[in-house]
């Protein structure tokens, strides 16, 4: 369906997009995809290759073909080093494009210094503020709490991408392990016109 004759607000399609060290089976990610579908959305949670050793253009070749040809219908959830990973693929699509929503978590651009093993992989930006036009919603959520990405690396995304700041400031990084493994705040923003 094409982007014309899909009406603004309703969700077809949701691509989510893992990160570092984690799985389609990890964290939130079965939860959301299983609420979505009880809505009747197609999902599709992006099996990224070698997640404990990330490789750049493995990982957004993975990202490209499930994303395919985005339209106001589909929506793009990333985490942590799927932020980066979902933008370089919306930045290297053919314009014009559109996408329906960008719910963004935890995400970060640049080099952590928490991890240290990831600034190869972050060793190409990206240029975050001109895909703003072609993405109608846009959302960036963070912690006030994540061990890994400061706040302020989310700030930054928040403001360049022109996009919805939600803070959730005890979350850490929004792993089971920090006792996230539901996210109504992402399903609200994936559904929501």
């Amino acid at each position: 369906m094409d982007a014309e004759s899909t009406p603004a607000g309703l969700v077809q399609r949701v691509i989510i997009v893992h990160g570092y060290e984690s799985a389609p089976d990890a964290n939130w990610f079965p939860w959301l995809q299983r609420e979505l579908q009880s809505a009747n959305v197609d999902v599709s949670v992006v099996p990224l290759p070698d997640p404990d050793d990330p490789e750049t253009t493995a990982w957004e070749n993975a990202v490209s073909r499930a994303l395919g040809v985005p339209d106001a219908g589909t929506v793009m959830v990333a985490h942590s080093l799927g932020v980066i990973t979902a933008l370089r693929v919306l930045a290297a699509l053919p314009q014009p494009w559109q996408l329906g929503g960008l719910v963004l978590v935890a995400g970060f651009i640049e080099p952590l210094s928490a991890l240290p093993e990831l600034n190869r992989y972050l060793a190409t930006g990206v240029e975050v503020e001109r895909l703003a036009e072609s993405i109608r919603k846009r959302a960036v959520i963070r912690s006030e709490t994540d061990p890994f990405v400061p706040p302020e690396a989310s700030d930054k995304i928040a403001r360049r991408l022109q996009a919805r700041l939600l803070v959730h400031p005890e979350a850490g990084h929004f792993m089971a392990e920090d006792g996230v493994t539901s996210f109504p705040t992402v399903l609200d923003l994936v559904l929501s016109p």
